[in-house]
């Protein structure tokens, strides 16, 4: 039976949503759904048909802006990009996660940001979302020259495997005569110049200057005391990874930056820090010499499981601050890309897991077993790592506990899904999608609540939570020097001094908001779940060692989930839901390896992909749940 059509308020005219059923369970053919939206980017103003794009192979990238798993998907596309340029059209559908997400300016800035290259259409109410059935950022969708959905991923991971069926469409459609080359929509925005560009990070060394990673401009840049004279700028600006004289170095939108204690620098020859976020790395920086090296990382992003041994030779994934703790002994690594925080020891060149599973979400407890979800910013006080997770929009902090066990607490957040601003009682208090934070000279700690333009204040003390500024852009980074609060404002390309730190304080009480998914409605008591995975053409799974596939499941509250919870390797189970609830989410994690069927020294890829499907549980729901980790 077909899914009951929904209706959704699209520029104040309503729309009829049929979900394209064949995502969830393909049967037949089935046509593409148009592409509605709100506002189109990065095509001169033009508005895009799927009928214009009629012998030309469309691919679907549904994403949002904070997702670090989407920004992982850009830098996959781009090679296929070029690869297939007079054939292949890519369009970005961005699908907001929160409401600063769906907003004209922000999305612009994110285009822009992260250099997408190719259309974007704005799609804030989720109207283009729902039609193609989509449960999952970032989700891929290919169309192909006739107009017809024939290959869906979920995740990321999926270059080589769209490389084949994009590949294979060609083939296909060439011999056909439905193929057509040549033509592209994509139109580029005025390019901007400014000394910064989206800047994200900011620390100061002990005689007052000051260096920021100038991230779109991928570059480290060293200031003055008074935080605007250039003194000197390492990287050339273009995205890279070579090591070398600060003017010939090279990053990929570096973002934390961290100074290591004189003696460890005395020992390492360096005296900087940087999260290379997009290349994957940690370099150093000699400030004496101006020389830039690679310190951790192969500049492969992480897949293989490996969480420790020699820094040079473990990969990292999307490093998105780094901060040195006497505590831990080395410096910790806000490991974004996979949801855990990594331990960086310079003196003997190891890295090692400190903190996490690479599970999505929000659990307090020892540090081997905590979640965390898209950590982006830290800072210490005293015996405390203070940390901020991005998705879960919370303030978190880590300490010893009396079995001299790292503990993880949690001052403000709750899930994957509540977000706000809202000020008072930490317990009762909401940050949307905070990337920062710095401790205040009386103790209290600064965030920068990014997606509210906001600088917020926690005081460990009374457990209260006011706001220190607001109508800011995208506030990013913090830094203290005396008196001064200096914030990294991103999409203003600066950084602005707040002088004095609490001038004046505001309270806030703005309203609780939340993920705005359709919830899948689904029965009470048994539910089949079922993942599908094909592997791409030219493959087949990897099953040499064991079980090809992974599925883990649990759900928030834990309590909904009865029976088939857990880890095991068959990709279909049976679940059963508790009685007495009305909603939840299943956090759903499945895995699958392949390797190239017939080559003699095949390559092996591992597919991954998290869910947070929000359900609602109502007696004439489904008793079936499919996700499409990849297939047709």
């Amino acid at each position: 039976m077909a899914p009951e059509a929904t209706l959704a308020e699209t520029s104040g005219r309503p729309v009829l949503l049929t979900p394209i059923v064949s995502i969830e369970k393909p049967r037949a053919r089935v046509r593409a759904p148009e592409l509605v939206g709100r506002q189109w980017l990065n095509t001169g103003g033009n508005e895009i048909k799927l009928a214009d794009l009629r012998g030309r192979i469309v691919l679907l990238d549904f994403w949002t802006s904070g997702c670090i798993n989407c920004l992982h998907v850009l830098d996959e596309l781009r090679p296929l990009e070029a690869e297939f340029a007079d054939v292949l059209v890519t369009i970005g559908v961005h699908s907001p996660k929160f409401l600063h997400e769906g907003e004209a300016a922000a999305i612009e800035a994110a285009v822009s940001r992260y250099e997408v290259h190719h259309p974007v259409l704005n799609d804030p109410d989720l109207t283009t979302w729902q039609q193609y059935a989509v449960k999952a950022w970032p989700t891929l969708v290919i169309v192909d020259p006739e107009g017809y959905v024939v290959h869906v991923a979920a995740g990321e991971g999926h270059g080589e495997a769209l490389r084949r069926v994009i590949a294979d469409l060609v083939a296909r459609h060439e011999e056909k005569g439905t193929l057509r080359r040549g033509g592209n929509p994509y139109v580029p925005a005025e390019a901007r110049s400014a000394e910064l560009r989206f800047p994200s990070k900011a620390v100061a060394t002990a005689d007052g200057r000051v260096l920021v990673a100038d991230t779109g401009h991928h570059s480290v840049v060293e200031l003055a005391a008074d935080g605007e004279t250039v003194i000197r700028r390492f990287g050339g600006g273009e995205r890279g990874a070579a090591d070398g004289a600060f003017d010939v170095a090279s990053f990929a939108e570096p973002s934390g930056l961290a100074l290591l204690p004189p003696e460890v620098a005395e020992r390492v020859g360096y005296h900087l820090l940087v999260a290379d976020t997009a290349g994957h790395l940690l370099r150093g920086i000699d400030l004496d010499t101006g020389e830039v090296s690679t310190v951790a990382g192969t500049g492969r992003q992480w897949r293989d499981g490996k969480t420790g041994g020699p820094a040079r030779e473990i990969d990292l994934t999307s490093p998105w601050d780094v901060i040195w703790w006497e505590a831990a002994g080395g410096a910790v690594v806000a490991m974004a890309g996979n949801h855990t925080l990594g331990l960086f020891d310079p003196v003997h060149g190891t890295i090692s897991r400190f903190a996490g599973t690479t599970v999505e979400g929000l659990r307090d407890g020892e540090t081997s077993t905590a979640f965390f979800a898209q950590t982006s910013g830290l800072a210490v006080a005293g015996d405390r790592l203070w940390l901020v997770d991005a998705e879960t929009s919370a303030l978190r902090w880590i300490t010893r506990d009396e079995a001299d066990r790292f503990v993880v607490h949690t001052a403000i957040g709750t899930d994957l899904f509540s977000f706000g601003h809202r000020d008072g009682d930490a317990a009762d208090a909401l940050l949307q999608h905070p990337l920062g934070l710095a401790v205040l000279s009386d103790g209290t700690i600064a965030v920068a609540d990014t997606y509210n333009g906001a600088i917020r204040r926690y005081d460990p003390e009374s457990g209260k939570v006011d706001t220190i500024a607001e109508r800011l852009a995208e506030p990013s980074g913090l830094l203290v020097t005396g008196d001064t609060l200096f914030v990294v404002e991103s999409a203003a390309h600066r950084l602005r001094p707040l002088s004095p730190v609490a001038a004046s304080t505001q309270h806030v009480d703005g309203g609780a908001h939340a993920v705005r998914r359709p919830p899948s409605i689904i029965a009470p008591g048994a539910v089949t779940l079922s993942v599908v995975y094909t592997p791409p053409p030219g493959e087949k799974l990897d099953d040499r060692d064991g079980p090809a596939t992974r599925l883990e499941v649990s759900a928030s509250p834990p309590e909904l989930l009865v029976a088939g919870g857990g880890v095991g390797t068959e990709l279909t189970r049976t679940i059963t839901l508790a009685g007495g609830h009305t909603e939840g989410v299943l956090q759903i994690v499945a895995q699958a390896a392949s390797c190239d069927a017939t080559a003699e020294h095949p390559v092996c890829r591992v597919t991954r992909q998290d869910w947070g499907v929000p359900i609602r549980i109502e007696p004439e729901g489904t008793d079936q749940l499919r996700l499409i980790l990849a297939g047709g």
